[in-house]
C-alpha cells in the first residue's frame, strides 16, 4: 500500500516539476530576458548574463526535484566541473534531464542543441537569448564551437546525438570528434548514471520507476586528441576517434553495470 502511494505521489511530483520547468522557460523568455535586453546593450555581455541566469535556474530546478522527492542526485565532482573553462565536455546521455544537471553545475556552459528545439515555445526564447549553438548548419557550427571554446565556455556535447537506449550498444556520431579535431581541444569525459532508468527516449514523463532514481555525474578523465591530429585524413581521424570514444564509454558502462535493462 505504501509503495503504491509513494509511486502515485512521485508521478504527481514529476508532473509538477515538468510544469514548473515549462512555466519557468516562458517566464525567462517573456519577462526576464527582455528586461536584460533593455538594460544590457552589449550582445556578448547579454549572452553571458543570460547563460548564468539559465545556470541558476537549472540549479534551482535540480534542488526542487530533490526537495519534492523525484530524484536523488550525486554530483561528487561538481567543484571540478564548475571550475572547467574552455573544454569540450562529453558524456553518455541516459535521461532527459542530463543537460539540465550539467548546466546546473557549469556557470559558463554552452551546448549544441537540435535545430527542432527552436520551434519549442518553452525553450525557443531561452536558446535564442543564451546563444546556445544549433546543428542546423554543420560548417557554421564548427566555427561557432571554436569561438565559444576560445571565449572560455565549457561546450557540452553528447556524442550519441540522442538519449542512450538501455540495453543497446552505444553508437557515437562523428560530430564531437570533428569539433575536437577542428578546434584542437581535448575532451573532458564525464559519466552519467541513472538507476533505475527513467526519462529515456522510450519513456513518457509519467512512467516513473518503482523506486526513486538516482542521477550521478562524475568526471572520468581528459582524453588527449593530439595523436589524431597527426592523421593526414581528417575524415579517417574523426572515424577512429569516434570509435575510440565508443570503446572507452562501453568499458565504463560495462564496469558500472549500466548496459542492463531496468530492474
Amino acid at each position: 500500500m505504501w509503495q503504491q502511494l509513494n509511486h502515485g505521489y512521485r508521478v504527481l511530483a514529476t508532473g509538477f516539476c515538468f510544469s514548473v520547468f515549462g512555466i519557468g522557460g516562458l517566464v525567462l523568455s517573456l519577462l526576464l530576458f527582455p528586461v536584460q535586453r533593455l538594460f544590457i546593450q552589449n550582445a556578448t555581455k547579454r549572452r553571458i548574463v543570460a547563460r548564468y541566469t539559465v545556470h541558476r535556474s537549472f540549479k534551482f530546478f535540480i534542488s526542487l526535484m530533490r526537495l519534492v522527492g523525484v530524484f536523488h542526485f550525486n554530483f561528487p565532482d561538481k567543484k571540478q566541473l564548475a571550475a572547467s573553462r574552455g573544454k569540450i565536455l562529453i558524456a553518455n546521455h541516459p535521461s532527459l534531464i542530463d543537460v539540465v544537471a550539467l548546466i546546473s553545475m557549469l556557470p559558463h556552459a554552452d551546448c549544441v542543441v537540435k535545430a527542432q528545439l527552436f520551434r519549442n515555445p518553452f525553450m525557443r526564447g531561452v536558446i535564442q537569448s543564451t546563444g546556445y549553438l544549433t546543428n542546423a548548419d554543420p560548417d557554421l557550427l564548427l566555427q561557432d564551437c571554436a569561438a565559444s571554446l576560445k571565449s572560455g565556455n565549457t561546450l557540452i556535447i553528447f556524442p550519441e546525438g540522442t538519449r542512450t537506449t538501455p540495453g543497446v550498444a552505444l553508437h557515437f556520431q562523428r560530430g564531437a570528434a570533428n569539433i575536437a579535431l577542428r578546434t584542437g581541444c581535448n575532451f573532458f569525459a564525464c559519466f552519467i548514471q541513472c538507476k533505475p532508468t527513467t526519462l529515456t527516449k522510450q519513456e513518457a514523463w509519467y512512467q516513473v520507476p518503482a523506486q526513486r532514481p538516482t542521477l550521478s555525474i562524475q568526471v572520468l578523465k581528459e582524453i588527449d586528441i593530439q595523436p589524431f591530429l597527426q592523421q593526414e585524413s581528417a575524415s579517417l581521424a574523426a572515424r577512429q576517434l569516434s570509435r575510440e570514444l565508443e570503446t572507452f564509454y562501453h568499458q565504463v558502462m560495462t564496469t558500472h553495470g549500466t548496459t542492463e535493462s531496468r530492474t
